[in-house]
């Protein structure tokens, strides 16, 4: 595992060992727990083992019952873990009877994925929510973080922006809190400012979302590729919450149309709901959307699991309205296309090959760009700015100089020509 310090000089560090742990009530906890062992291992933990117990009431003081607290602890004493994760949230009482009892680490799935945030987060708004959704889960938990932090003053569950922060007292906790919002709001309203720019422009805001790691940022390279763009591709890889701070670019196609495509975070099941809060300012981008494109890996068996989190996550932050296109992703690696279930409007893609990107495109332009009007505006020579205009906002058809100006045939929005309407040679159609 790397890490680095303040003077941004590599730290390496042992690999931690961990054993899972998950309780099952009334459903099945295999995909969550198998979602688990791949958070554990993209911040760089070793899953030795796991361990399961079906239980009817959830343990007040140790979640899972005393004969398995003790199991857990002579599995890490025999598989020599340094730390035990549990899949569902813990209570600052139960982090501190746990510890107490197994003598090693323990953390839960919240506080794994939120130092998976605070690794990956590159942006000063990334590194902002961040630590907010840190100090929000600890803030009520203190009692049981105390032992564990005077104890191991570094590593899983303790590192990022707010570590400094976490043996402070209450008052001081929700200070800085108050200060990351006043910070964030700040960005927020430069964020503001920058899409009323957009609006004035009218430029169209296409969002990508779906389930973490089913091609979000795959796909949107592939469609700066196809429009020339490679020199602004974002980062990709094949791994959980690759992409942290929301990305955006500018899409402009050979018909002059343009909008800007937006990259954002992945969602996960069981996503912590401070994590959520503390990104919606990002999120926001999602909100004001034209349109969603709901990418789903066609890989994963159960992929209508990804598009039921997703739903549900759009829906908490307002968005669950806006209209969407589903893109079953990848593709290439199937050797027939799976069943579609969600019942919305839907394409099979591989951002690998490219295959069926020219529809996409057809579609997206169909969407975005469907209340636009083909008209002949007859610009007179002295309103060279007019004819600019024209020519780098909308699709010019055909361009021809007559004796009184410049006569374009043109395709462009509804509310651009009534602006111009008094330079159209067809007024009383």
């Amino acid at each position: 595992m790397v890490r680095f310090n303040d003077n941004n000089e590599i730290i390496r560090e042992e690999a931690y060992r961990a054993i899972l742990v998950g309780i099952q009530m009334n459903e099945d906890i295999s995909y969550s727990m198998e979602e688990l062992n791949g958070l554990a291992e993209a911040a760089g933990i070793e899953v030795l083992g796991q361990m399961t117990q079906n239980v009817a009431k959830v343990n007040k003081a140790t979640q899972i019952g005393k004969g398995k607290v003790t199991e857990v602890a002579e599995l890490c004493e025999n598989m020599e873990a340094d730390m035990v994760i549990f899949n569902n949230e813990l209570s600052g009482i139960q982090l501190r009877n746990l510890e107490e009892r197994i003598g090693k680490r323990v953390i839960d799935r919240t506080i794994l994925i939120l130092d998976i945030f605070a690794a990956r987060a590159t942006s000063k708004e990334g590194h902002l929510q961040v630590e907010l959704a840190q100090l929000q889960y600890r803030l009520p938990r203190l009692l049981g973080f105390g032992k564990s932090l005077s104890r191991l003053g570094a590593g899983i569950g303790t590192r990022g922006p707010g570590e400094k922060k976490l043996e402070t007292d209450r008052r001081h906790i929700s200070k800085r809190m108050d200060d990351i919002k006043t910070e964030l709001e700040q960005i927020k309203n430069t964020r503001t400012v920058q899409r009323a720019k957009r609006d004035k422009a009218e430029i169209p805001i296409v969002a990508l979302v779906g389930y973490t790691n089913s091609g979000k940022s795959a796909i949107m390279n592939r469609l700066l590729h196809m429009t020339e763009k490679e020199e602004k591709v974002v980062f990709e890889k094949d791994m959980l919450f690759a992409t942290l701070d929301t990305q955006q670019r500018s899409i402009k196609l050979d018909t002059n149309h343009e909008f800007i495509l937006v990259d954002t975070v992945g969602f996960v099941s069981k996503l912590p709901h401070s994590l959520i809060k503390a990104f919606k300012a990002t999120l926001e981008e999602v909100i004001f959307a034209d349109l969603l494109l709901h990418v789903v890996d066609s890989v994963y068996d159960n992929h209508d699991f990804h598009i039921e989190v997703t739903n549900k996550v759009l829906k908490e932050i307002g968005a669950a309205n806006k209209e969407k296109i589903i893109l079953y992703n990848k593709i290439d690696l199937l050797e027939e296309k799976p069943l579609d279930s969600s019942g919305e409007e839907s394409l099979f893609v591989s951002a690998k090959t490219g295959e069926n990107f020219e529809k996409l495109l057809e579609l997206i332009k169909e969407k975005i760009f469907s209340d636009r009007v083909v008209v002949e505006l007859l610009i007179p020579y002295t309103r060279g700015d007019i004819s600019s205009y024209l020519c780098e906002k909308a699709k010019v058809l055909h361009m021809e100089y007559k004796e009184e100006g410049t006569l374009f045939k043109v395709e462009l929005s509804k509310i651009d020509y009534s602006r111009l309407v008094d330079y159209d040679t067809l007024q009383d159609r």
